[in-house]
């Protein structure tokens, strides 16, 4: 159908991304009796959140599973799971996700396969102000379609862009010439990805979830096979904020990630370099030399675990209004700040805190935090929430916004419970592994 026939029709409101705030979202508009249109690039739902299935989220079901999509799934027989368990990624995936993408409430309207690469205003670029409050969405799809919408829920993550090594927010000097070196984050070191590890000097970057997954598991590999060692090289003076919370955390699943990756390094099993910033990459017969510029380590394997960050360029014709710093909404900067909040001291924050000068533009989940690491999945259920009732006209619904969230030190970091299995926190319909959001 073409866009002007479409535009003869109502319009639904289009989600990007069937992660678990993507459809999360979809399941608080079926609720709402509004009509949508989910989009997502993968070939199933949670596409993301399956690349990193081998890992175990710090945070039980109870805190992973949003209320609207329970009353659909409890309605069609669904047997939720205990509520203090903590669920892998492949769980998430397949007991409760799945599941729900295949509702009849909700599966017509999902479509995979469906890459968005821009959204615009039907007829009008940026710079066009008259009627565009009334002009209907344009999202064009990589294979040329355009859908209409009469407002975009973009729940699209941010798994798919992670940050660079380099120290400055560039890509670091080399650092593309090294890309054969270089692991995204939370390789499978247990199991799939094992022989890339075993034996093998490895690099970790980063201070966050992340790191903190991937070295506490080369710390059993070391165990496992000789020869392999490990390093993590940090830029701060001390790793106390990827320590956390320990004790104190009220998840004991997380705060014990921090005792343990402290008597791995008190060990000597990881080796630490504070204060790193990586400047350069050097790829030589030996491996791959990282340098911060007057110190450097030799490797075998690098693992890039210096977070994600959103890509906003689909809508670049769209009139947002974005902090400079984090890339959230200027209202939502302060209350999600990572030198100000852990992830059990973020506000409650809904659609006022959402909005854009583009009307009915909305990004949600993690993609809404930008940069800022303190993202979790209750707080995106809260979002979609407030913005489906902002959509069906139910403003009282939509400003009351509450979260009860769990305090803690730290919010990017957790332990493993098992050798085989890493816990994380986990993001939107990419994961911030996600940032994830546990």
């Amino acid at each position: 159908m073409n866009a002007s026939a479409m535009h003869e029709e109502q319009a639904p409101v289009v989600v990007i991304g069937a992660g678990p705030v993507g459809l999360a979202a979809a399941a608080q508009l079926t609720a709402r009796g509004l009509s949508f249109v989910v989009l997502e690039a993968g070939e199933h739902p949670a596409a993301a959140v399956r690349q990193w299935g081998h890992v175990r989220l710090f945070s039980p079901w109870r805190f992973d599973v949003d209320a609207a999509a329970a009353r659909l799934l409890t309605g069609a027989g669904w047997v939720r799971p205990d509520d203090d368990k903590l669920p892998t990624g492949a769980e998430l995936a397949d007991d409760y996700l799945q599941p729900l993408a295949d509702l009849p409430a909700i599966k017509p309207h999902v479509r995979y396969g469906a890459r968005v690469v821009a959204i615009t205003r039907l007829g009008l670029d940026r710079v066009r102000t008259a009627g565009r409050d009334a002009t209907p969405f344009l999202v064009r799809l990589a294979g040329g379609e355009d859908i209409l919408a009469a407002a975009v829920i973009d729940a699209s993550g941010t798994w798919g862009t992670p940050n660079v090594l380099g120290a400055s927010g560039i890509p670091a000097h080399g650092e593309a010439g090294a890309s054969a070196y270089v692991e995204s984050a939370l390789p499978d070191v247990l199991g799939r990805d094992r022989d890339r590890f075993a034996g093998r000097r490895t690099l970790v970057v980063g201070a966050g979830h992340s790191a903190a997954n991937t070295l506490l598991s080369l710390a059993e590999l070391a165990r496992q096979a000789p020869g392999t060692t490990v390093t993590w090289a940090i830029r701060a003076a001390s790793p106390a904020r990827t320590y956390g919370g320990e004790a104190a955390d009220a998840l004991p699943a997380r705060g014990a990630l921090g005792s343990r990756l402290r008597a791995h390094v008190d060990d000597g099993t990881i080796a630490l370099l504070t204060g790193f910033g990586v400047h350069s990459l050097t790829a030589g017969p030996d491996g791959v030399e990282v340098s911060d510029g007057t110190r450097g380590v030799v490797a075998d394997r690098i693992v890039s675990a210096t977070g994600f960050r959103p890509d906003h360029s689909i809508v670049g014709e769209l009139r947002l209004d974005l902090d400079p710093i984090l890339g959230s909404t200027r209202l939502l900067a302060p209350l999600i700040d990572p030198n100000e909040h852990s992830c059990g001291t973020v506000p409650p924050h809904g659609v006022d805190e959402l909005t854009h000068p583009e009307p009915g533009y909305y990004a949600v989940g993690v993609k809404s935090y930008g940069r800022a690491p303190t993202f979790l999945l209750a707080t995106g259920y809260e979002q979609v929430r407030s913005v489906a009732a902002a959509l069906a006209g139910d403003w009282a619904a939509a400003r009351d916004v509450q979260l009860d969230l769990p305090e803690t030190g730290v919010c990017s970091s957790n332990p493993i419970e098992s050798p085989s299995l890493k816990l994380i926190t986990i993001g939107g319909g990419d994961s911030r592994a996600g940032g994830c959001c546990g």
